[in-house]
């Protein structure tokens, strides 16, 4: 039985579209087939292919015959270089990880062709299309005279007030949020007081207690210091006095005397 990949015609009159399949060389076009493999629509530029790269590759090394078109088919996308491939590397000129990344680096490259080619066509197009029916020119509307020129210069009039007086309306706004927020605010600073009272009560205390060797240290320190001073005092004051005490002490002396003696007397 001779197999062949061919094309099974589908789609309307006038709008062919094809699919591509293995079938029985003596089979009818559009009949029995063995397998389908992909499909090719002829209409898109570039025509639109979808094809098992695979099984396509795996009917044509066991013999099975293209036609023409599908044999093109085949080049376009490939399958035909991919068998070239498996030819050198069983000559031996290059390994089969080799092959792979000589097909896969082709495969990259004709897409990114076909992609460019689809771009340049759609550019092509729509610059057809506005060369054909051209831009449509707008037409401008005449614009009425407004004849209540007043009420315009009135409204006018009122909107720039409004603008003027946005700021005095904005600062208004937030000094009233200000006093409407002043008892809140009081009450939570009231509030945080009397909570931070014992905390701050305490930490006095410890202050006061960790405080009280270093302030005992420094006073007996101070009046160490201070003694000599002190006594150096004392002695001077003590000098500078003595002759004034002395010169009492003479003067209460005889008036002790004299009572002493009226005592006598009257006796």
């Amino acid at each position: 039985m001779a197999v062949k990949l061919r094309l099974q015609r589908r789609g309307r009159k006038a709008a062919p579209f094809y699919h591509i399949v293995v079938a029985d060389s003596r089979s009818p076009r559009d009949g029995k087939f063995i397998e389908k493999i992909g499909t090719y629509n002829p209409l898109t530029v570039p025509a639109a292919i979808e094809l098992n790269r695979e099984r396509a590759s795996h009917w044509i090394s066991v013999g099975a015959q293209p036609t023409d078109t599908v044999n093109a088919i085949l080049r376009f996308k490939g399958v035909l270089y991919a068998k070239h491939l498996q030819k050198g590397v069983a000559k031996g000129a290059f390994d089969q990880d080799k092959a792979d990344e000589m097909l896969a680096k082709w495969i990259d490259e004709k897409e990114n062709r076909i992609e460019k080619q689809r771009e340049d066509t759609k550019d092509a197009k729509k610059k057809f299309v506005a060369k054909v029916d051209g831009i449509a020119k707008v037409k401008v509307k005449p614009v009425p005279v407004v004849e209540e020129a007043p009420v315009v210069e009135e409204a006018a009039a009122e909107v720039e007030a409004v603008v003027e007086a946005a700021p005095v309306v904005e600062a208004a706004a937030e000094v009233e949020a200000v006093v409407e927020a002043a008892p809140v605010v009081e009450a939570a600073a009231e509030e945080a007081a009397v909570e931070a009272a014992p905390v701050v009560e305490a930490a006095a205390e410890e202050a006061a207690v960790e405080a009280a060797p270093v302030v005992e240290a420094a006073a007996e320190e101070v009046a160490v210091e201070a003694a000599p001073v002190v006594e150096a005092v004392a002695e001077e004051v003590a000098v500078e006095t003595a002759p004034v005490v002395e010169a009492a002490a003479e003067e209460e002396a005889p008036s002790t005397e004299e009572t002493t003696t009226e005592e006598k007397t009257e006796k």
